[in-house]
């Protein structure tokens, strides 16, 4: 089984995650989202808030499990028999990033890395940037899912 894992904060999930999980369905068996835990971050959304964004967003996706981790990536890779992660690219800067990731991932393991370009349409958005409209009160609905646009924090 060609089982692909997905790691990020998703603090939120966004249309470019979204976007890039959809066009790697066919590419894997399963695609495991793991939301990654770190103590040390704090987060704009509860881990219960974003597990249920994700959740809701892939309801209709038999091929996606959604999952939270915490410690190496490669690690949690392991424990779940994934032979590959998913990473999206934006950017040259992200690219540069998450080369060194991969390279570093691929020293201390057997785990591929497969990168996909987000699309033109998405490639702008990040979580940080709806984090930040989010929080002024803006519009955050044309950059991620429904279920996160229909959210408000109390």
């Amino acid at each position: 089984m060609k089982r692909a894992i997905f790691p990020g904060s998703f603090d939120p999930i966004t249309l470019g995650h979204v976007d890039v999980i959809n066009r790697a369905i066919d590419l894997f068996d399963e695609i495991v989202i793991a939301i990654g835990i770190n103590t040390d971050k704090q987060y704009l959304f509860s881990l219960e808030a974003r597990l249920a964004f994700i959740k809701d967003t892939f309801k209709q996706t038999d091929k996606i499990r959604v999952t939270t981790y915490e410690g190496l990536t490669i690690n949690y890779c392991k424990e779940i028999q994934a032979d590959y992660i998913l990473r999206g690219l934006r950017n040259p800067a992200d690219f540069e990033f998450e080369k060194a990731i991969a390279q570093t991932n691929r020293n201390l393991s057997n785990i591929e890395t497969v990168f996909l370009l987000t699309s033109a349409n998405t490639a702008y958005i990040s979580s940080s940037i709806v984090r930040d409209v989010y929080r002024n009160k803006g519009d955050i609905s044309s950059l991620v899912p429904k279920s996160v646009a229909k959210f408000r924090l109390e």
